[in-house]
């Protein structure tokens, strides 16, 4: 078999998927790779707009299609799944060719492959300012949550429906037909997807999470109240998800095999006519697609049709810039943030040298074990020398040499190739060192007792073995620590600027992403590593997976004070009430952290909010280049683009302000907004810029707003002019009426 790692189908890492920011070995990962099917045929993506007007048949409109393609011989057997409840398009099998000629037939937006994408609490909620005690209110028990994932538990005990009345009237969806799966009052619907028809005998054909990563995302987002709850003691408090008293509604998408786009645009379909109120997707491709050839991007725009704000999280290909993918302008984009929580695991030494490491390490190993060199125990058999068994790749380690003992390894990538090579060859223990980001990395969870080094403390541990005749070392039980730095954005959590719209700032803003304890499959093993027996029914998980929950509780609290607001005011709320972060501890600033870190207390209550809805996003589209042929059908009406339509991407009302300029050269610039007073009737703000840096000139006019009601909606131009003198700057714009503080990043940097 052939391993593929997580940025480049050359390196030598186990197959991969990114659940909760570890390393994933069930998952296999296909980059830019298409679903196959018959020889020479490939799974793609019809998308053809909004849904059609009148009773026409969907399924029949799309074989007649594929008729006018090839005849109707294939067409019936080429069409694996039609969309119809919420918007226009179907999946078929085709040649490259046919797929080409399909590009071309009227009512077509785009064609493109059905591609894999990866899957991307106790006082993690306290931590930013939201406590068990916060005022909620009746209508909380009314929302729902739709989340897209690979299924969840039922019978954790953070989805207990004690106290639950019935589902809202307003519920479509189902929840029947599964041989080991049963639905309650919280969680309200469920339905599964697989397009392909393949299942490896890991996978349950059912809603039923056999990974937990869906089980801890639902948890996270809505999780009821369970006390006590903890991994093996780690962790230990109650856990419990931002709304406790809302619904759950679960979209299985994401397998052992990944997450098709054809089952994620599916799972909208289905969820957007269900009438859930948030949807939630943990989930991202490596690549950034255009718009409208992006799942969750064409799932988000319909779903914000319908008065839907879709949640997604950042990606974990950081800390490179631009790597952040979920980026359209109508969902919300989260990054992680760490939390007070750490963990450090203790390497001790025959000399009696203790060196300091990180790793969530469950196991108790009871006296000292013999510490061998990876290098020094090469699989020879397997055509392995020493050069190579010192990173203990798969396979690369003798079992004769290596197990009973405690293997020092060069590890990459948080180490978990090294540790489940270890593991395999039968050692009781291993030493990684690689790159670690000491403070700022996180623990992670590995099938054997393992804790994680720097490149010094590393070679001081090989100069022991290489210079003592029967070198030992112990590895202690991982201890729970204050992380005095936090909240900071992790080293995995994607950076932007926004690969798509430079001039749209992404990610978003963060939520807490590292070290979140919440539910878990108790069929899944901890590390998620097969052979590994501790199971446990609530597990500790690191990723933008984990922050995206957060930010997805937190639309639905505010969802539950206000809920005839726009998914765009429900992300004006979000990102002009975060707290502010330190570019001192994210050199990529707001590329980092975005708006900041949420405040949900906060958010309820914001004063005014940039809102914008479907025609505002329309003319920014229009502003793109998007013509007015894929326009009109995927809205479905009679939209123009036009000069008095055109909006560039400065004209959308975002609640940030991002603009991309030639370097070192000068720059004037004009955005203009507008915002809603959702606080005082009578309210006057004041405009101040913070920050404004050196060599730019920021200012806003008008500088006052005065209101004299609620939903009154006033108008302002934000003008930049100068030049920059390094790569980034940043600064604020806050309106202020004495009583809320609206804030909004400002950020310009410089492109070659």
């Amino acid at each position: 078999m052939m391993w593929f790692g997580l940025n480049t189908l050359l390196s030598p890492l186990p197959a991969t998927f990114l659940l909760g920011g570890q390393a994933h070995p069930f998952f296999l990962l296909s980059l830019g790779t298409f679903l196959r099917g018959p020889p020479h045929l490939y799974e793609y993506i019809v998308y053809m707009g909004a849904k059609p007007a009148g009773d026409l048949s969907a399924s029949a409109i799309h074989t007649n299609m594929l008729e006018q393609v090839f005849g109707s011989g294939r067409a019936s057997s080429s069409l694996v799944r039609s969309y119809k409840r919420s918007f226009n398009g179907f999946v078929a099998k085709l040649t490259e060719e046919e797929m080409q000629q399909m590009k071309g037939m009227d009512g077509v937006v785009s064609v493109f492959p059905n591609e894999k994408k990866q899957l991307h609490t106790t006082r993690s909620w306290d931590f930013v300012g939201f406590p068990r005690q916060v005022k909620r209110t009746s209508f909380e028990s009314d929302i729902i949550i739709g989340v897209l994932d690979t299924g969840i538990w039922p019978e954790s005990d953070s989805f207990d429906d004690k106290g639950f009345g019935p589902p809202p009237r307003k519920w479509k969806g189902t929840c029947h037909g599964f041989s080991n799966f049963t639905c309650n009052n919280k969680i309200i619907g469920a339905k599964y997807y697989k397009s392909d028809g393949k299942f490896s005998p890991k996978d349950l054909h059912s809603p039923r999470d056999s990974e937990g990563h869906g089980t801890h995302t639902a948890s996270t987002a809505a999780g009821d109240l369970v006390s006590m709850a903890s991994l093996m003691g780690f962790g230990l408090g109650t856990a419990r998800g931002g709304v406790p008293s809302a619904r759950i509604a679960v979209y299985k998408t994401c397998w052992s095999d990944g997450c098709h786009d054809a089952d994620i645009l599916a799972a909208f379909d289905d969820a957007i006519a269900d009438g859930v109120d948030i949807i939630s997707i943990s989930v991202g491709g490596k690549t950034p697609q255009k718009y409208f050839e992006d799942s969750a991007a064409i799932g988000a725009f319909h779903a914000m049709k319908n008065g839907i704000l879709t949640s997604t999280s950042a990606g974990n290909e950081g800390p490179l810039l631009v790597s952040v993918t979920n980026v359209s302008p109508w969902s919300l984009s989260v990054a992680a943030s760490t939390t007070y929580r750490k963990f450090l695991t203790k390497v001790q030494l025959g000399d009696r040298k203790v060196y300091k490491g990180i790793s969530i390490n469950t196991f108790e190993l009871h006296g000292m074990y013999p510490l061998i060199y990876g290098g020094d125990g090469p699989n020879t058999r397997g055509g392995f020398r020493g050069n190579t068994s010192r990173f203990c790749q798969i396979n690369s380690l003798n079992p004769n040499l290596v197990k009973g003992k405690i293997v020092l390894c060069i590890g990459h990538r948080g180490g978990s190739e090294a540790a489940w090579s270890a593991f395999l060859a039968g050692a009781v223990g291993t030493v990684i060192v690689d790159g670690l980001q000491l403070p700022r990395d996180f623990s992670r969870i590995y099938p054997l007792p393992a804790s994680r080094l720097g490149a010094g403390d590393g070679k001081r541990i090989a100069y022991y073995i290489s210079s003592t005749s029967n070198p030992t070392a112990s590895i202690l039980k991982s201890i729970e620590v204050s992380d005095t730095l936090a909240p900071y954005v992790p080293p995995f959590s994607s950076r932007g600027p926004n690969p798509i719209t430079h001039d749209l700032l992404k990610p978003d803003l963060t939520a807490p992403g590292v070290h979140i304890l919440a539910a878990w499959s108790p069929i899944s093993p901890i590390s998620k590593v097969p052979g590994d027996n501790r199971i446990a029914e609530y597990n500790i998980e690191s990723g933008t997976s984990m922050a995206c929950p957060h930010a997805t509780g937190a639309a639905a609290y505010i969802k539950s004070f206000h809920p005839t607001w726009s998914p765009a005011a429900i992300k004006s709320a979000l990102m002009t009430t975060a707290t502010p972060m330190s570019a001192r501890k994210n050199p990529e600033a707001e590329f980092a952290y975005g708006a900041g870190n949420i405040d949900p207390v906060r958010a309820v209550h914001p004063g005014l909010v940039y809102d914008a809805d479907e025609i505002d996003f329309v003319n920014f589209l229009c502003g793109e280049g998007y013509s007015v042929q894929n326009l009109r059908l995927v809205t479905g009406d009679h939209s123009v683009c036009s000069k008095a339509t055109n909006g560039t991407v400065w004209d959308l009302n975002y609640p940030s302000f991002a603009l991309s300029i030639p370097y070192k050269e000068s720059i004037a610039r004009t955005f203009k907004r507008s915002v809603t007073n959702v606080g005082l009737p009578v309210s006057t703000y004041k405009a101040t810029v913070i920050g404004a840096p050196k060599g730019l000139k920021v200012n806003v006019q008008p500088n006052i707003l005065s209101f004299t009601s609620i939903g009154q909606k006033l108008s302002f131009v934000l003008k930049v002019k100068g030049r920059i003198v390094k790569d980034m700057v940043s600064a604020s714009l806050v309106w202020d009426d004495g009583l809320y503080k609206v804030r909004s990043p400002i950020i310009v940097y410089a492109v070659q």
